[in-house]
């Protein structure tokens, strides 16, 4: 609503119209006039009047007519009509009415009624508009919220809890945009799980991957880690990105320790029904290209580099219960772990052979 409240007078008398740009100027109201329906048409469009005082009957179109039009086009604000009009046959009121209008005086017009109308008609103007600001805000939190829910849906697909909430608390998504960091790698898999799979009743492969994700996937929450993808059996997590954390290959080891721990208690449970499986880890640490992958409504987070490979070459060479990691990796996490050598492996992509560790315990655990 203006302020000062904003009036529109429509008449096709100038008399008329000069009476009650009298009458109302006394009351600091900012007031504009209108000499026909069309003329009215136009001048409530261009000033969006808080009332428009209106005459029913005008030339080329008339008082309710104008009033229907205004009141059935959708692009504009509620704009409440008093219809002015020298007949007093209640047919004309009952027409006036239903076409929208929202209150009536007869003429001549007495100067107490029309005062006492316009400031009635006025309070019910800003009473819509502030219903309709509460109404408009209130959508807005909702659409944000559902906003938040969305982002937050998506981007706890791949991201731990507390990293998901983090980032959307914060209202930066750009993180997620295309980076190059330095990471450590995590891939995760089952030995013996394509043999399972081909001789075992599909029902029971899926329920054995769901106990297989869920042991994981409750520790890779624990831990930070950012689940970059899983298929099947096959998991890569990775570490400092897209939040940075410290010493991300000590992190990672730390979590394969404990997964290789949860996945034997598992193991040897399948191994009473009759599955022969086991578990291998591959860590790598070094640069990748990150960033979200995919399409709309479908979107991955994804690590590319040739790290996220060694991580998963590794993983292929792991015997069951071992931890293989890369170099790099144990000159960050050497003072805290137990290893010991793996051999020289020559891995699929990597051009010189490479010495490869694996991880025995952690050193607190030592003797």
């Amino acid at each position: 609503m203006h302020s000062p409240p904003r009036i529109l007078i429509v008449d096709d008398n100038e008399t008329n119209r000069d009476i009650l740009l009298t009458r109302l100027s006394l009351h600091g109201y900012d007031l504009k006039q209108a000499a026909d329906g069309e003329e009215a048409l136009a001048a409530a469009r261009e000033h969006l009047p808080d009332l428009i005082l209106l005459d029913i009957m005008m030339p080329k179109i008339d008082g309710i007519e104008v009033c229907r039009r205004l009141k059935s086009d959708p692009t504009l604000p509620f704009m409440p009509i008093i219809l002015t009009t020298a007949k007093a046959d209640s047919k004309d009121v009952v027409r006036g009415l239903e076409a929208g209008a929202d209150e009536y005086l007869t003429k001549p017009i007495d100067q107490v009624a029309l005062v006492a109308r316009v400031k009635s008609v006025l309070r019910l103007k800003a009473l819509h508009d502030q219903v309709h600001d509460l109404n408009r805000g209130l959508e807005q939190r909702v659409n944000d919220q559902l906003g938040e829910i969305e982002r937050m849906g998506r981007l706890r697909r791949f991201l731990p809890p507390q990293v998901a909430d983090l980032i959307v608390a914060s209202g930066n998504e750009s993180q997620l945009e295309s980076h190059r960091r330095e990471i450590t790698a995590l891939f995760c898999d089952l030995r013996g799980f394509t043999g399972f799979s081909e001789s075992a009743d599909p029902e029971d492969v899926m329920a054995l991957l769901r106990e297989y994700h869920a042991a994981i996937g409750s520790i890779i929450h624990k831990h930070s880690g950012t689940l970059e993808r899983y298929a099947g059996d096959g998991v890569m997590v990775i570490f400092n990105d897209p939040v940075p954390v410290e010493n991300p290959a000590l992190k990672a080891v730390q979590m394969a320790i404990e997964m290789r721990a949860a996945l034997q208690a598992l193991i040897d449970i399948w191994r009473r029904l009759g599955h022969d499986l086991g578990f291998g880890i591959g860590i790598s640490h070094g640069y990748a290209t990150l960033g979200t992958i995919g399409f709309e409504g479908r979107f991955d987070y994804a690590a590319i580099g040739t790290v996220s490979n060694v991580a998963s070459r590794l993983c292929d060479e792991a015997k069951p219960g071992q931890i293989l990691i890369s170099p790099r990796v144990l000159l960050a996490v050497e003072s805290a772990v137990t290893v010991e050598k793996a051999g020289e492996f020559e891995l699929k992509g990597i051009r010189r052979p490479m010495e490869v560790h694996n991880v025995v315990d952690l050193a607190a655990a030592k003797g």
